[in-house]
């Protein structure tokens, strides 16, 4: 097995910045090493140059490599327990106030979180009051999203989650099979928006009463996850909350003074501060 040394993978940040406008730069180093490693093997190049060179030479190979180094591994109602909080804490607190709800997916990967969301909002009969953002840096991952398509091997994994969360029905009531596939229903992502947007190079586009960005920080060094915290916070209405992965936290971050801890144990936090 090969090693890459820290000023190759310098270089090839360089270049994709430069040329594709993409920043990998404070990735957590050792993830984008073991990435980037897994993908000469996959791709059989023999190094950190033959990779730059195919990346200079074919614009359609660096979509291929973004999905790749981001790899998400995702799954519906991931965290049950997060999801009970959600509909049986979080949500009716912002319903309070509000007769609409405007929900962020932060890194939405390929839908899975986003269409756990609509379920469980149609089982609150909320969806209809709901408007839905769901982004991604990876403009394939993102069309997976849209078609809401998912290898039935995978659906038994949704469905455990789905009865441990105790939704109302059966997850069967939200898909139909195809061939292999669960054929997710199109009516719940109606008023869901994708949109392509790299979280690491991004401003704050709208506000939200929920942002759910998941699991996606931990790729990112401190300086990093500061960048991406403070758009974050910018882009919550105040009193809005936040949710972010079992293994993240926001207590040394420079806005951690902003937020409250709403759900510790889920890593739910409200905004306090503007």
């Amino acid at each position: 097995m090969q090693d890459i040394e820290i000023a190759e993978l310098r270089k090839l940040t360089t270049l994709i910045k430069e040329k594709y406008n993409y920043d990998f730069s404070n990735y957590a180093i050792s993830s984008f090493k073991r990435r980037i490693l897994r993908l000469l093997e996959l791709d059989r190049l023999s190094s950190v140059d033959a990779l730059m060179k195919k990346l200079e030479t074919n614009p359609a190979y660096f979509q291929y490599f973004v999905s790749e180094i981001t790899v998400n591994v995702t799954e519906m109602f991931r965290d049950p327990s997060f999801w009970r909080i959600l509909r049986d804490k979080v949500i009716p607190n912002i319903m309070l106030n509000h007769d609409k709800i405007s929900i962020w997916h932060a890194g939405c990967s390929s839908g899975e979180e986003v269409f756990s969301m609509a379920i469980m909002l149609k089982e609150m009969n909320m969806l209809d009051k709901a408007k839905i953002v769901a982004t991604d840096l990876d403009r394939e991952i993102l069309a997976k999203a849209r078609m809401g398509r998912y290898a039935m091997k995978n659906m038994d994994v949704n469905e455990k989650n789905y009865i441990r969360f105790q939704g109302a029905g059966s997850l069967k009531d939200y898909y139909k099979e195809d061939n292999g596939f669960a054929v997710m229903d199109k009516s719940l992502v109606e008023n869901v928006s994708f949109r392509e947007q790299d979280l690491v190079m991004g401003q704050a586009f709208s506000k939200f009463d929920l942002i759910l960005c998941r699991n996606v920080m931990i790729y990112f060094n401190q300086t990093l996850q500061n960048r991406v915290l403070s758009v974050l916070h910018e882009s919550l209405f105040k009193y809005g909350y936040l949710a972010i992965g079992s293994k993240e936290s926001l207590i040394w971050c420079e806005i951690s003074n902003k937020f409250i801890v709403a759900n510790n144990e889920e890593k739910i936090y409200k905004k306090i501060k503007d």
